[in-house]
């Protein structure tokens, strides 16, 4: 099987549409599209995966100073288990530390073992859980940082 190629670049408005339905297909409680755009007008870094100039997932966070929070990082039912996830994390992670991030975080389901294993592999480790972080159905959430 051939490897797919997938360019990665900035998020722009004229992805939302495409992200937001990729984030109604994945999540219980879906980020609105004006949640993307209200984000994407704060200090964010934003990136989608591209195949064929359609958005295949994305991911982004939120930037304080040398901290960056890891909000969202998704990719399509159908091109999950792809690597698209690897490559958005690492070019997420490259920018964050062009911008002088050293500290990041996130929150993952504690039942998400695939993002679990990806997000291990980049170097987050586990430092927390938040007890019923998470809704629909209501679940345990995974801190994990990452010191680069």
């Amino acid at each position: 099987m051939s490897k797919n190629r997938y360019d990665i670049r900035k998020m722009c408005k004229e992805d939302i549409s495409c992200v937001q339905e990729i984030e109604r297909s994945l999540f219980s409680r879906p980020w609105s599209q004006q949640a993307f755009l209200q984000a994407m007008e704060q200090d964010t870094l934003y990136l989608v995966a591209l195949e064929d100039n359609r958005v295949a997932g994305y991911c982004g966070m939120y930037c304080s100073f040398e901290e960056g929070e890891i909000t969202n990082v998704a990719v399509a039912t159908v091109k999950q288990n792809l690597g698209i996830g690897r490559t958005m994390m690492e070019e997420l992670l490259r920018q964050a530390r062009e911008r002088g991030i050293t500290h990041l975080f996130l929150e993952v389901r504690v039942s998400n073992e695939n993002a679990i294993r990806l997000y291990r592999s980049l170097g987050f480790e586990n430092c927390g859980i938040r007890k019923d972080f998470y809704e629909m159905p209501r679940e345990d959430g995974m801190i994990m940082v990452l010191e680069q």
